[in-house]
């Protein structure tokens, strides 16, 4: 059985977000760290496939088309466990609140639809312990295409799952594979202990209800600074589109 970072007694706390690309979880953990920031709390930011050593393998495997499903896997395992032992571990120890954009159940979701064995994949993580808080944005199917779409032409080919050759149209291999990780998703509620947040309602709903939860779970004053660091830049909403279609595309 899997235990929480606060089960493991390290004196961090990390928080997860998890859902479908175009559900808004970046904006959202991105809302948390700078409200967080902005009330003096020790906060690191992370996200998924972000490591120097692999980036560029990834990359590469990505843009010629080459990645087998459980080479995609290993890769992004691979990503994340250099992230979990050089980054994630450290910070939790030092006591910070670690802000997860994706965790380990990305890879239980999409290598799963993509072919790979499930206690395969979950063997390869099996180093890492559970988030504290995870969040779940669960969003219908059309808004999350949608939302993908606004800021760009055309989905790329992993991202709507072409791999698979659920269908020829990108666009309907996308709905087809992006709801039966949705449904992966939904699979893993009760036995992660999701916490599934209504992801078509608007952005300042969402984050009230995000921030609430969090200082509700959390004792945050544990997590002060000594010294406090000055307030970040107020937010354009533009800032907070640009930056979901970025990491949705890094992600995909």
């Amino acid at each position: 059985m899997m235990k929480t970072f606060s089960e493991l007694n390290f004196p961090g706390r990390l928080i997860a977000v998890e859902g479908l690309d175009g559900s808004g979880k970046s904006t959202q953990i991105y809302l948390l760290k700078r409200w967080l920031e902005a009330e003096g709390i020790k906060v690191y930011f992370s996200e998924w496939n972000s490591s120097e050593i692999v980036k560029s393998a990834t990359s590469k495997g990505k843009k010629r088309e080459l990645l087998t499903p459980m080479t995609f896997s290993l890769i992004h395992a691979t990503d994340f466990a250099d992230r979990y032992e050089r980054h994630l571990l450290p910070l939790l120890r030092a006591g910070y609140i670690v802000l997860c954009d994706r965790y380990v159940f990305t890879a239980f979701g999409r290598d799963v639809v993509r072919g790979c064995p499930p206690e395969w994949v979950r063997g390869i993580y099996s180093f890492a312990a559970l988030p504290d808080i995870t969040l779940f944005f669960k969003t219908d199917l059309e808004v999350s295409l949608n939302r993908i779409l606004e800021g760009r032409p055309k989905l790329k080919f992993f991202e709507a799952g072409m791999d698979l050759r659920l269908s020829t149209d990108p666009y309907e291999s996308f709905r087809i594979f992006r709801g039966r990780i949705l449904q992966q998703y939904i699979a893993m509620t009760d036995e992660f202990r999701f916490v599934v947040m209504d992801a078509n309602q608007n952005v300042e709903k969402q984050q009230a209800i995000v921030r609430k939860l969090v200082a509700d779970k959390i004792d945050l004053k544990k997590f002060r600074r000594r010294s406090p660091l000055p307030l970040p830049p107020a937010i354009r909403p533009e800032d907070l589109k640009a930056k979901e279609n970025e990491e949705d595309l890094a992600a995909a």
